[in-house]
């Protein structure tokens, strides 16, 4: 099997005009069963369907999030193998020198809360494209550490619609 769609030129090649779904995700892509992106995308794959990835978009702005085009069937957001704000924090509250699952080890590859920032920059480039949200942000099991990674972020994954659907006990965000 391929890798995973990265670039348009790699579409054109195989003489696609657009994939059914384009995974973002907080780690650089690595293709192994250890790094959830690639498993889903490879499962995707060996079910029929065409799958990009984009890893560690720029989300500054909406355009690295455009790379890969709008996807036919949705986006799948997930803020990689580590919660975000545990990759950035170390337990003392101190910002971490190093990147894990980042080309390099380099520190801040990925922003704060990165499952809602990706949504929403999606959002931005896609008006009403489709976004599930998956992976360790996703995941209401987290809320044990929402003292250590700030309380706010449940919150705005229980109000906010930041996804249309997701894993884990709650799918709203």
């Amino acid at each position: 099997m391929a890798f995973l769609y990265t670039t348009t030129e790699e579409l054109r090649r195989d003489g696609l005009a657009e994939l059914d779904v384009v995974i973002v995700s907080g780690d650089a892509y690595v293709d192994h069963p250890s790094f959830g992106a690639a498993m889903i995308g490879r499962a995707l794959q060996a079910d029929g369907f065409s799958v990009g990835i984009i890893a560690q978009p720029d989300w500054r702005s909406p355009d690295d999030f455009r790379r890969l085009g709008r996807p036919r069937l949705f986006f799948g957001v997930t803020a990689g193998n580590v919660d975000s704000m545990l990759a950035h924090y170390t337990v003392a509250r101190k910002l971490r020198r190093d990147g894990a699952y980042s080309p390099g080890g380099k520190a801040g590859r990925r922003p704060n809360r990165a499952a809602i920032v990706y949504s929403n920059r999606i959002r931005e480039a896609f008006p009403g494209a489709p976004v599930v949200l998956g992976g360790i942000d996703g995941n209401q099991g987290q809320a044990p550490f929402s003292g250590f990674t700030s309380h706010p972020f449940f919150l705005a994954c229980r109000r906010g619609g930041h996804a249309d659907g997701g894993t884990g006990a709650s799918r709203s965000c």
